[in-house]
């Protein structure tokens, strides 16, 4: 469930203690915060004097969440030496001169569907600023500190799909941004790995509020559990669920504006919930989709995921954030030890399945024009192997793939030197591929939000990547 620290976090503490001894959805075992979401456009208009001509309608957001190693998948430098390159091989793809890693066929195959930026570079390498970053495409306020796993703070910047769940227009009932999951860390302060879940900064939508949370789709995708929230305790039939939400709104009427507010979003979060509009939670499950469709993406988590976010595409969600950093040999992809072994066996044969299942299928579905999808990590790793297989934090160089939603397919954009340790052209930030994001959904990059001491940002800091177009 969500855990948003709001302006609204003390107004919203006596509410939800009044519904759990009252009636409401708290007493059919809902829990409010996890369910603040709007998905209808906000009224403020976008800027009509620099407004972006995208065409794409939604975003998948492949998040690598612990640094993939682009010197093992997309920027590979096979005559650099052995403590460098690694042992993979590099095969042809699609597009004549483009090579990639011989452990991602799949994509190989088309290469002409996607771009590739090999220049992305930041100056830090630490997990917790960088992932904020470039979710957010904003600095911290400490940008050295990589084990602030403090929760989401009220005046964070927003996730991208937050804002875009302000400006864009969602399905009617569905919210503006989805994620699969949250975004979560699990580091210690040790340095030791738990599995225990505790929200990460730069997941949330900050300073815009609770409205613009993200659906959090925590559980197992495509199974009656993949929406904790949305999920209706046995003893509670949905004729007493509406029941009861029907007196909370009796009791609410007259309330303060602030109360008023908080009505809307749940009133969505009923929408979705209530027995008469059920068929709006169709799009979470997978079981009208064939079996070699969900073979074809992989039966594994991850390839479930990626379905579920192309049926959240087809219904018109602005953002899906796919945050997926769960695998059994290395703490995601933050492979410090065992880098081949996790490379081999688990992280790029799952990566080559899965999202290339989800641009063939947007393609041949006629849906990859309006649907962006970008994968990318928080930073790179290093060019040089370290004593325990694996390649540490680097940010000065990594790779990123973008397609669909107006990017040139079968382009390359950058080149790194030959270790693949800085760009040696075309340089682009990581803000850069935020503002190309905003671009291809419709909006211009300087478009302005307003924090709660009512102070002016635009939505992003980076350029457009025009070569991309």
């Amino acid at each position: 469930m969500l855990s948003f620290r709001s302006a609204d976090a003390n107004a919203l503490s006596g509410r939800r203690e009044f519904l759990r001894v009252g009636s409401g959805l708290a007493v059919a075992g809902f829990s409010l915060p996890s369910m603040l979401w709007q998905g209808q456009a906000d009224a403020t208009p976008v800027s009509s004097t620099k407004l972006a001509s995208g065409g794409a309608k939604s975003c998948i957001l492949v998040h690598l969440l612990g640094g993939p190693p682009h010197l093992d998948m997309f920027d590979m430098k096979p005559d650099a030496p052995a403590e460098i390159r690694g042992p993979f091989q590099p095969i042809a793809t699609r597009v004549a001169g483009l090579q990639i890693c011989e452990l991602m066929p799949r994509l190989a195959g088309i290469a002409d569907k996607y771009a590739l930026v090999r220049s992305v570079s930041h100056g830090n390498s630490n997990h917790t600023p960088m992932i904020y970053y470039t979710l957010t495409g904003r600095e911290t306020a400490q940008p050295s500190r990589d084990n602030d796993i403090r929760p989401p703070q009220p005046d964070d910047f927003p996730h991208t799909g937050a804002v875009l769940s302000k400006f864009k227009r969602s399905a009617a009932s569905l919210p503006g941004y989805v994620a699969l999951p949250e975004v979560a860390i699990r580091s210690s302060i040790s340095g030791e790995y738990k599995r225990a879940r505790s929200l990460l900064r730069g997941g949330g939508p900050g300073f815009l509020g609770a409205q613009f949370a993200p659906l959090a789709v925590n559980g197992e995708p495509g199974t009656a559990n993949a929406i904790p929230a949305l999920t209706l305790p046995k003893e509670v039939s949905a004729e007493r669920f509406e029941q009861r939400t029907a007196l909370l709104s009796l009791l609410d009427r007259g309330r303060r504006p602030e109360t008023q507010s908080l009505q809307a979003i749940r009133g969505q979060a009923v929408t979705l919930t209530g027995s008469s509009n059920r068929g709006q939670l169709e799009v979470f499950s997978l079981d009208d989709e064939p079996s070699s469709v969900r073979d074809r993406y992989g039966r594994h988590r991850f390839g479930q995921t990626m379905l579920l976010a192309r049926r959240l595409a087809d219904a018109g969600v602005p953002m899906i954030a796919v945050h997926f950093n769960e695998m059994t040999i290395c703490d995601g992809w933050d492979t410090h030890s065992k880098n081949f072994e996790a490379c081999r066996t688990e992280l790029l044969p799952m990566l080559d399945q899965s999202l290339s299942a989800l641009l063939e299928d947007l393609d041949r579905r006629d849906q990859l024009d309006e649907t962006m999808v970008v994968c990318m990590g928080e930073f790179g790793r290093t060019p040089r192997i370290n004593k325990n297989a694996g390649r540490d934090h680097w940010g000065d160089c990594s790779s990123a793939l973008l397609a669909g939603g107006g990017i040139r397919g079968g382009s390359v954009l950058g080149a790194s030197d030959k270790h693949a340790a800085y760009p040696v052209s075309d340089p682009i930030d990581p803000a850069d591929i935020q503002a190309t994001v905003y671009h291809c959904m419709g909006l211009d990059p300087q478009q302005l939000i307003y924090d709660r001491s009512q102070r002016p940002w635009e939505i992003s800091t980076g350029h457009v990547i025009e070569q991309l177009m």
